[in-house]
């Protein structure tokens, strides 16, 4: 069994044992049939992944790798709000009929500030930051702009990166290390989706900026399972699970602005069959 594989089943049964159920309250999201989806919550989950141990993709299902990387390149590097950029349609909910998801995510991350080195946006000066400034405290991002909520489709919901970067003893490279910060989480369709996506990301700067990969800590405000998931999630947790894949980064890229989906891979990834047909609350 892979590190990830336990945290997950650990959290799912928390959360399905101890958890409070939203059932009965006012709650915004709502199923296809217009009937409102409820959840059963556990409040303030922290997972930590040691990324030098192990890819922490989980291996009761496959989680697409170049898929949710692509997510995360749409964000992080061509700074897009335009789902015309992605190469799937997780996000085409959310859009209008130009394909914008309004002023959240890539639009966030693209917009420039004055700093005292210089105009930057949150990516660059995260790079800039971990060349010049590595053992900063102050290296983060933040996509939750309340001037810009309102014109946001949906509100981000993995919405902070904060790193922080070590050094081991006797050691000459450092190790960068980075908490997730997301304020609500739909654990079946997302949790490791983007765990394996954040995770790349550490592996990215890490590379391009020549460090290692330390722990990448995932704080989750609202971890939820929705009352239509429970039964898929109980058979999930069952399955059989399998060694943890190794994942392959393109050596090749020292520049994070050239790499692409295809960069990435998991390799001797065994994992069990899909879950066909999740229901989606909107």
């Amino acid at each position: 069994m892979s590190l990830a594989d336990k945290i997950f089943i650990d959290m799912c049964q928390d959360i399905i044992e101890n958890g409070t159920s939203t059932e009965g309250e006012k709650v915004r999201p709502h199923w296809e049939d217009g009937s409102s989806a409820y959840t059963i919550k556990k409040f303030g989950v922290v997972n930590r992944y040691d990324l030098s141990r192990e890819f922490p993709a989980i291996t009761l299902r496959k989680t697409a790798i170049k898929s949710c990387t692509d997510e995360m390149l749409w964000i992080w590097q061509k700074k897009s709000n335009n789902i015309n950029d992605l190469h799937s349609h997780v996000w085409d909910e959310w859009a209008d009929e130009t394909g914008s998801i309004g002023k959240a995510y890539g639009y966030q991350m693209g917009v420039k500030h004055q700093y005292k080195e210089g105009m930057m946006d949150q990516v660059d000066r995260v790079i800039y930051d971990l060349k010049n400034n590595p053992f900063s405290r102050r290296i983060m991002t933040n996509l939750y702009v309340h001037q810009d909520l309102h014109e946001m489709h949906l509100y981000p919901c993995a919405y902070s990166m904060t790193f922080n970067v070590t050094q081991k003893p006797g050691q000459d490279k450092l190790v960068l290390n980075a908490i997730l910060n997301q304020r609500s989480q739909d654990i079946l369709t997302a949790n490791n989706w983007n765990v394996c996506q954040y995770a790349v990301l550490v592996h990215m700067l890490a590379q391009v900026c020549d460090m290692e990969v330390g722990e990448l800590v995932h704080v989750i405000a609202d971890a939820h399972i929705y009352d239509r998931h429970i039964p898929l999630v109980k058979e999930l947790i069952t399955r059989e699970t399998h060694p943890a894949p190794t994942f392959w980064l393109n050596p090749e890229i020292k520049d994070f602005y050239e790499f692409t989906r295809n960069d990435v891979r998991l390799d001797n990834y065994v994992t069990g069959p899909q879950i066909e047909n999740i229901p989606v609350a909107v």
